[in-house]
């Protein structure tokens, strides 16, 4: 029964899926260390997000 609960949540609302999780590197100008750089963006700006 569990199973079928959770397929018919799954069926209901895609509007999670217009997002996309993502990661980006960034150096640090001043001390050169690294950090990561997350977001949700929508699909359609991905690519502008990394540029």
């Amino acid at each position: 029964m569990a199973k079928k609960a959770v397929a018919t949540l799954q069926t209901g609302k895609t509007d999670g899926r217009s997002y996309t999780k993502v990661i980006k590197m960034v150096k640090n100008p001043e001390t050169g260390a690294y950090f990561f750089d997350e977001r949700m963006v929508p699909n359609a700006e991905v690519k502008d997000f990394f540029k």
